[in-house]
């Protein structure tokens, strides 16, 4: 990539965004609303929770995108015997010098791929989460930032729960989407054989990883209407009182709604979303779309609810069926 292209993207994120999406979708068939994803939550500064079974190209993906940004990829396989120093780092003694070294862990790449997260103790598990709240480390009382962007992929496995260590409801709330991944169609899964056999597609840096700081900047300033805050602060609402928007069989289901980091996840990730789609402004399809992948691990389900097999997403599908937002495709003004 030329100086002068590296110019343009950085100070056109629309085409860089496109230029980058683009290239994820060459190289990564049948997953492209989590690829949009992905890029929405690195413009929104969020984190991503995928659950989803083995073989649908996360590690692919998560190294992909690494290197159409031009960043860093991390890989950790999360165990029962992993301890919190081999995620951050730790200090080593060397016996030549006689002094202690500095040797940081694998958080201290852009993008951190934390393999099967529930399979790991509690522990370990809340020293990624501090690192992706806080987004620096503290090793021997000296604090290292971490390098930006910093995006944490964590995949768990739903169909294996023999040694695992399920996440919290608080510590899972710190994730922005929580996305299911599921297989591909008849279709895709030609394509993907097809590229498996044949030669390997050779992946190009699209985008300067020190564009997304600029592109970042650029969503923040997205204009958000008070009406599409009001819509998205409404379906968080009704999460915690169904009954005041008519949905009283909803009651009995949903123990506790979303907290406040619901609709404030909404709207900023609306704004990348809108910056993504070439906009400078929200709509609330934008938050609708979002919705469902915000929202799902935010809600915590009555024993009858599980009992009878109710997902969070058909809660969410009656919610947004039935929670009223604005279809305006420009923004009122005040």
């Amino acid at each position: 990539m030329s100086a002068e292209e590296r110019t343009e993207l950085i100070e056109d994120p629309r085409a860089g965004l496109e230029d980058a999406l683009y290239e994820l979708k060459r190289v990564i068939v049948g997953q492209d609303a989590m690829l949009e994803r992905l890029l929405v939550a690195l413009l929104a500064g969020g984190h991503v929770l995928l659950e989803g079974v083995p073989g649908l190209a996360k590690t692919l993906t998560v190294k992909t995108l690494a290197e159409v940004l031009g960043g860093k990829f991390r890989r950790v396989q999360f165990t029962p015997d992993l301890v919190p120093s081999d995620l951050v780092g730790t200090r080593i003694y060397r016996p030549d010098t006689g002094r202690f070294d500095t040797e940081l862990g694998p958080v201290f790449g852009n993008f951190l791929l934390a393999d099967e997260i529930n399979r790991a103790p509690a522990k370990v598990q809340s020293a990624l989460l501090e690192v992706m709240q806080e987004r620096q480390v503290t090793i021997a009382g000296e604090t290292y930032p971490l390098p930006k962007p910093f995006l944490v992929l964590a995949t768990q496995n739903p169909i294996e729960s023999e040694g695992t260590y399920p996440l919290p409801e608080a510590q899972v709330d710190r994730f922005l989407f929580k996305l299911v991944v599921d297989y591909p169609t008849v279709g895709e899964e030609a394509a993907v054989v097809g590229r498996a056999i044949g030669k390997p597609v050779e992946v190009r840096e699209r985008v300067p990883i020190g564009a997304l700081e600029r592109y970042r900047e650029i969503a923040r300033e997205v204009f958000v209407d008070r009406d599409v805050i009001a819509y998205a602060v409404a379906l968080t609402d009704a999460t915690r009182h169904p009954g005041k928007y008519g949905l009283h069989e909803l009651s009995g289901l949903i123990e506790y709604g979303s907290s406040p980091r619901g609709p404030i996840g909404m709207v900023q990730a609306a704004q990348a979303l809108a910056l993504l789609r070439g906009r400078n402004h929200c709509v609330a399809e934008d938050v609708a779309d979002l919705a469902a992948d915000i929202l799902r691990h935010r809600l915590v389900l009555t024993y009858d609810a599980l009992g009878d097999n109710v997902r969070p997403d058909d809660l969410l599908d009656r919610i947004l069926d039935t929670v009223g937002g604005i279809r305006a495709q420009e923004p009122v003004h005040a």
